[in-house]
């Protein structure tokens, strides 16, 4: 057998059926099978759709690891529209580049330690945020989707409220990072730069 390594920007210089063959690849040698989206239609698997309070609550709960914080927060960008049942669709590589993560399997780890913090808020072991597709794509319900979106909107808010008129400090914010070129450390900004309008 043959092993390959490809660089991130050999990824992203790959034709589109390269990428998403290669993210499939991934996805199956990582064991994130799902059904595909089609499969959510008729009910499996049955994502739960987060209240503001219930997103809240588990970003109380994970909010001590930035990556998956990260994470957390790149499920209230703008994503695709499945068309089928209110759902969010986003792709896993990414997701991986936006949350300035190396590997999917890291990305894999930190929607577990997510969907875990789902399950204790819930309080029901069968409790499931998110699915993936054989394809490399997650996604979630549009009512998960609009509640961290909105929790992002009110954390913006806050912070532009407590810093308007006062000098610029260095401070660390839930970013994630709006492309690959970025430097790995998060400068400093007066206010926020929101992972949902990085897409705009």
């Amino acid at each position: 057998m043959v092993g390959i390594t490809l660089s991130p920007e050999q990824l992203r210089a790959a034709p589109p059926d390269v990428r998403r063959w290669i993210e499939h690849e991934v996805a199956v040698s990582l064991g994130l099978h799902a059904p595909e989206i089609g499969d959510a239609r008729r009910g499996s698997p049955q994502l739960v759709g987060l209240t503001v309070d219930e997103a809240a609550k588990v970003l109380s709960l994970i909010e001590g690891t930035l990556p998956v914080v990260n994470v957390f927060f790149e499920l209230g960008r703008e994503g695709s529209s499945a068309g089928v049942n209110d759902l969010e669709v986003f792709r896993l590589v990414d997701m991986t580049r936006h949350a300035r993560l190396q590997t999917m399997e890291q990305l894999a780890d930190c929607l577990n330690i997510i969907n875990t913090a789902v399950r204790s808020v819930r309080a029901d072991v069968n409790a499931t945020l998110y699915g993936l597709d054989q394809r490399g794509y997650c996604f979630i319900a549009g009512q998960t989707h609009r509640s961290i979106q909105r929790i992002w909107q009110e954390i913006v808010m806050e912070r532009s409220l407590s810093t308007s008129g006062a000098p610029r400090q260095e401070e660390s914010t839930y970013v994630s990072a709006p492309d690959a070129a970025a430097t790995p450390a998060i400068p400093p900004t007066t206010a926020p730069v929101s992972p949902l309008e990085t897409l705009r």
